[in-house]
This record gives structure tokens, C-alpha cells and sequence, in this order.
């Protein structure tokens, strides 16, 4: 079978710039759109659905329905990654699904800005329940069997982590395309009114997006790159055999701790800008671009720095360092801003969280996928799909539990209106998320302790001479990466690196 070149890599990570962008449409305008604030509402902007805690004096009526479609979600999961590991359709077990969901996750994404009533009704509530349960259904329809190639279009390391680092970029890529409205809307408003400034927004990124996602589908033969056996194993089965998989569980628990930890910074962001810095929240839009920029800088070290210390101690390092940057986000309400100006505490948090984020931003995903790798090796069940359904799952727990903890723990010290929208952060409050966060990132690094990095790189190195051995790859590819003799010199020793340092790691731990 072919490897892919880097062109064609960087074709399998456009698509990923598609999809993150839907992704991050819902992850910053949803909630803005359908909760508008009171400054929001005062420039045109209209309550849909009925606003503020008013389901048990602690849940907003999209907070529910929210939760109600990530439950959805975390079923439809492993459904989807099952009938793909057993797809025998003869264009390929990932690539047909993908298509098929490109672009009805686009339509979608436009439609759940579009309920029908112009005011508060129950009708608004159905059409945003339906839409957004279509929303999660048809994004993993795209993303999980996407996940699954990384496994198998990467057949080398170096494959792998030039995958991971390209799709991370392009991940960034999409979440900052996303945020472009908070430009454009404030030009139209104007002429079109609050709904539709953003929902014009939202139609050109979402025709962007489906091109994007389409454009993997129809430039690359997936048959041409991938002779895996279709899985028989049913849901539940496979499902179960994936996380009796023992280094996974322990992958499984630091990720979950890690999104948790993330996740409650990114949500606080805006909070500890006006509420601990003193600063306009304009001002939350450059550190995030800042630290993008700046993290994306060091995309290009991560992989010779993975040759040489393995993925674990980095990723380890990652949290670590992640964890370093909410200690600072935490000391800003315990020392203030008047000794250390606001400005300089952000400018702090972006240095030190940009190389922290770059390391996890890569390394996670070709860690899932040494794992299946591996897995499969032992089993004779190809079951990628269901490995990266899995964190995926672990992804969108951490999510939600960081959504329900923040809101729970940034207004402490304050006291909640109960009908209205604002969320009344104070300073303890962020203080206390700050702390949160740190613990749940030294969390993670601590869980990955246990990760067997040297038992899991042994089966992948053995497997890959063997691969090369048998002259598996054709050659026949239009980049230098199709050529095996190369291939054979320059990569197996780099992988030897990495046993030898993983090794080294679990000597040093004994």
C-alpha cells in the first residue's frame, strides 16, 4: 500500500479546517446568540427562547437542552465508530461517511441560527433541540471516521506526527475563522439587523467549511493508502475491548482531566480579563490570537523534540506547563493590578501557555493512535474508529463538566440573578477557577505516569520493520515520502529513538 505524501497529508488536514470551524461556531456563538446580554439585547439583538436560571433556579432552558444532545452525542459515538470499523464499502470504511456528512453538517450548522418565532416561544425551543441534536449527529458522522485515518494514513511516526501537527494547525485555523464574526457582524448590523448580521456570517463560513470537508473526500483514494479488514465485532464488544485496552484507560483519564483543566481556562478567559485584569474584554481576543500565533511557532520543533524524548515526558511537560500559566492566571486576584499592570499578567499567560499548547495540541492524537495501532496488533481487530470515538467522548465530558464547574464556581462571592443571562463573576470566584484548573491539569500529568509508552512503541517499531521489510509501500507516490529505501534508513531509527528513550523513561520512573 502507498504512504501519503506530505501533499496529500496536508489535503487530509483541510479537511479538519472545515469541520473545527462548525465546531467553533457553536463553541462561541450559540450560547451569545440565543442568551443575548442585556448591552446585547439593547442593540437589537432578540430573546428566542425564555432567558436566565429558570429551571430549578440553577439551569438556563438551553443549558438543558444542551446537555440533553450531548447525551445524544456520547451515544451516537461509538454507533458511528462501530459501523465504520465494519463498513465493507468498497470505496473505504472512513471516506464514504465523511461525505456524506460534509455537507449536511454545513446546512445544519445555518438552520440552528434560524428558529422561526420572532420572540419567546416553545416552537423556538423544538426547532433549537432538533437542529442541534442533527448538529452533533452529522459532526460525528465527519469526525470520527476522520479521527480513525490518522491511524491508518499515518504508517510511520514521522507520518504520524506530520499528520497530528498539521491538523492541529489547521484545528487553530478553523477556531480563529470561527471568531471572525465579532468583525464582520458589527458591520452589517446596520443594514441587515443583529440576527442577520451573524446568520450571513455564518452561511459563508459554513460554505467555506463544506468544501473543506469535501475536499479529503475526493482527492484521496482511500483504498489506495488503507488494506485494513473490516471489524465484526458488534458495538458493545468493541466498545468494551477498547477500553480493557489498559494503557488507553490511562490515556482516557489524563485527557479527560486535561480538557477539564483547558476547558475552564478558555471559558474564563473573557472573566479573568474585566473581572482579575482590569481590562476591556477586547482585550481577550488578543491574548487568544497571541497565544495561537506564538504556539504555533514552536508546531515545527514538536516532532524532533518527540525523536528524541518521546511522546510521553512531553506531553507530561505539557500539562505542567499549562498548569504553570494558571498559576499565574490565579495570583492576578491575589496580588492585584495595581503592583503588576493586567496587561502584563496576559502577555505572562501567552509566553508561558503557547509551547504548553503546541505540545498537547499534537501529541494526544498520535498517542490514540500508536494505541489502536498496537491494539490491533494484539486482537487482529482493526478498531481505530472506536479508539478515537472513545476520546472523543473523553474530550466532550471534560467539556461539559468544565461548563457545569464554572458556572458553579465564578460566582462565588457574588450573588446571581436568577433572570438574567449575565454571569456575575468576582474576583474569589476566578481565583478559585484559576486553582481548579491547575489541579485538574497536575491531575493529568500525574494519570499519565502510568501510560506504558515503552511496551506500546516495542509492538509499533516491530510492526513497522516487518511493514517496510515485506516492501509494503509501492513507491509509485509523487513525494519523496513514497520512497521506501529512504523511508527505511531514515525513519527506523527515529522510531528505535523513541523505544529507547520511552526505555529510558520507565527506568528512571522504577
Amino acid at each position: 500500500m502507498k504512504r501519503l505524501s506530505k501533499k496529500q497529508m496536508i489535503i487530509f488536514a483541510i479537511g479538519q479546517l472545515g469541520w473545527s470551524t462548525l465546531s467553533g461556531i457553536i463553541g462561541a456563538w450559540f450560547v451569545t446568540f440565543y442568551l443575548p446580554t442585556s448591552g446585547d439585547i439593547a442593540g437589537g439583538a432578540v430573546q428566542y427562547i425564555w432567558p436566565g436560571l429558570v429551571i430549578g433556579g440553577f439551569l438556563t432552558i438551553l443549558g438543558l437542552i444542551t446537555a440533553l444532545s450531548r447525551i445524544f452525542d456520547a451515544v451516537t459515538d461509538p454507533l458511528i465508530a462501530s459501523l465504520s470499523d465494519r463498513s465493507k464499502n468498497k470505496r473505504g470504511r472512513r471516506i464514504p461517511f465523511m461525505q456524506y456528512a460534509a455537507i449536511p453538517l454545513a446546512i445544519v450548522t445555518v438552520l440552528l441560527f434560524c428558529a422561526p418565532g420572532g420572540e419567546k416561544s416553545g416552537w423556538n425551543i423544538v426547532w433549537i433541540s432538533v437542529f442541534i441534536v442533527l448538529f452533533y449527529l452529522f459532526m460525528t458522522m465527519y469526525c470520527t471516521p476522520y479521527n480513525a485515518l490518522i491511524s491508518e494514513f499515518g504508517k510511520t511516526q514521522e507520518d504520524r506526527m506530520f499528520i497530528s501537527t498539521a491538523i492541529s494547525l489547521t484545528f487553530f485555523a478553523g477556531t480563529m475563522l470561527a471568531y471572525t464574526p465579532f468583525v464582520f457582524a458589527g458591520m452589517l448590523k446596520g443594514a441587515v439587523g443583529f440576527a442577520w448580521s451573524y446568520r450571513i456570517c455564518f452561511i459563508v463560513l459554513a460554505v467555506i467549511s463544506a468544501v473543506c470537508m469535501l475536499l479529503p473526500t475526493f482527492l484521496l483514494n482511500e483504498k489506495e493508502f488503507v488494506d485494513a479488514e473490516p471489524s465484526n465485532a458488534d458495538m458493545f464488544k468493541s466498545l468494551a475491548a477498547t477500553f480493557k485496552n489498559k494503557d488507553f484507560r490511562v490515556f482516557a483519564g489524563s485527557d479527560i482531566m486535561y480538557w477539564v483543566g483547558l476547558t475552564l481556562f478558555q471559558t474564563g478567559l473573557p472573566f479573568f480579563v474585566k473581572v482579575s485584569m482590569n481590562l476591556d474584554e477586547s482585550w481577550t481576543m488578543y491574548f487568544l490570537g497571541g497565544m495561537t500565533v506564538l504556539s504555533a511557532c514552536f508546531y515545527p520543533f514538536v516532532s524532533k523534540l518527540v525523536k528524541k524524548f518521546g511522546k510521553k515526558k512531553l506531553t507530561i511537560f505539557g500539562f505542567l506547563g499549562l498548569a504553570l500559566a494558571y498559576v499565574i492566571a490565579t495570583l492576578i486576584g491575589i496580588i492585584g493590578t495595581s503592583v503588576i499592570p493586567g496587561i502584563v499578567y496576559g502577555v505572562a499567560i501567552c509566553v508561558i501557555a503557547a509551547f504548553p499548547m503546541a505540545l498537547l495540541g499534537i501529541i494526544p492524537q498520535s498517542i490514540v493512535a500508536d494505541v489502536a495501532e498496537a491494539d490491533a496488533k494484539d486482537t487482529g481487530e482493526n478498531r481505530e474508529g472506536m479508539f478515537f470515538a472513545a476520546r472523543t467522548f473523553a474530550m466532550k465530558f471534560g467539556q461539559s463538566l468544565a461548563m457545569l464547574l464554572f458556572t458553579s464556581l465564578a460566582i462565588i462571592g457574588t450573588t446571581q440573578a436568577t433572570d438574567s443571562n449575565d454571569i456575575t463573576a468576582s474576583v474569589l470566584g476566578m481565583i478559585i477557577v484559576g486553582a481548579v484548573s491547575v489541579a485538574f491539569c497536575v491531575l493529568g500529568a500525574v494519570i499519565l505516569m502510568f501510560y506504558d509508552e515503552k511496551k506500546v512503541m516495542k509492538k509499533i517499531v516491530k510492526e513497522g520493520e516487518n511493514f517496510f521489510a515485506e516492501g509494503a509501500i509501492d513507491g509509485k507516490d509523487d513525494e519523496p515520502a513514497a520512497q521506501t529505501e529512504q523511508d527505511k534508513a531514515s525513519e527506523e531509527p527515529a522510531e528505535e529513538n523513541v523505544t529507547e528513550n520511552a526505555e529510558k523513561s520507565d527506568a528512571e520512573q522504577e
